[in-house]
């Protein structure tokens, strides 16, 4: 096992570490995306998903988790993003030996081409939090699911809801104000339940789950071969050893189409 593969062997983890460390760390675009998706697994059920069900996923950026999805749970996945050009993720996908299963598409999250009741499960890893917190969106997404489907989300999170307009003083050298949309736990469980779109079965703060965080960004800030990535690595990692688990973290949430 090489040096860099063994800083990233999580015991918890055992389905990403099975995984390139190399490979995510080339195709990483924030967080650990597979480390987030193998916590929000159980809560999703994905394990009782039949061969071959219809998964989306929202915001796949380099498609890490929908070659993942594919390989860990025999998907048929739809990796949907805005910014990474389909072709790039064909390759990527082609590459991984799951071309037969996943179809990368370009989309938008509030205009998403797919008829109700396409997908059994709709995934979204560190990207739910750039549009869902909009009061109007969950039924975007919502109506995608069959009867009974499930959709998951992992953000970036606050451990309890920030209050008036300045951050903590600790976090304030870091802060941006993209960041305003991290919520708390309890936030997301009473954001999805006002839907009406979903019966909530999940929303919990990951324990610990600054340490991978900052774990993940202190490799990538050595090892990421694109210096704007490494940069952002080194500011994340600056962030969160000030933060020292105080304020941030990750929440997963999910609903039932009932």
């Amino acid at each position: 096992m090489t040096d860099l593969a063994e800083r990233l062997t999580l015991a918890r983890c055992p389905r990403s570490s099975a995984y390139d460390a190399r490979w995510t760390v080339e195709n990483q675009m924030g967080p650990h995306a597979l480390w987030l998706l193998e916590w929000l697994a159980p809560a999703l059920q994905l394990d009782s998903l039949r061969p071959g069900a219809r998964v989306l996923d929202l915001g796949c950026g380099r498609a890490m988790t929908s070659v993942f999805l594919a390989r860990e749970y025999g998907a048929q996945v739809t990796a949907a993003d805005l910014w990474i050009d389909p072709e790039d993720n064909a390759r990527r996908i082609a590459e991984a030996g799951v071309a037969d299963q996943v179809l990368p598409v370009r989309a938008e999250a509030h205009d998403l081409p797919f008829g109700e009741g396409t997908f059994d499960a709709i995934v979204s890893i560190d990207a739910y939090q750039y549009f869902g917190t909009d009061d109007l969106y969950l039924p975007t997404p919502a109506r995608l699911l069959r009867p009974g489907g499930r959709i998951g989300a992992v953000v970036p999170a606050v451990r309890e809801e920030l209050q008036g307009t300045e951050p903590p003083e600790w976090l304030a050298p870091f802060w941006e104000p993209a960041y305003w949309c991290f919520h708390s736990a309890q936030w997301w469980r009473r954001h999805w339940t006002r839907s009406g779109a979903v019966e909530v079965e999940a929303a919990d703060w990951q324990e610990d789950g600054w340490r991978d965080w900052l774990l993940w960004s202190e490799v990538c800030a050595e090892e990421s071969a694109s210096e704007l990535m490494a940069g952002m690595a080194r500011r994340s990692a600056e962030m969160l050893r000030a933060d020292q688990g105080r304020m941030l973290g990750f929440v997963r949430v999910v609903g039932r189409r009932s």
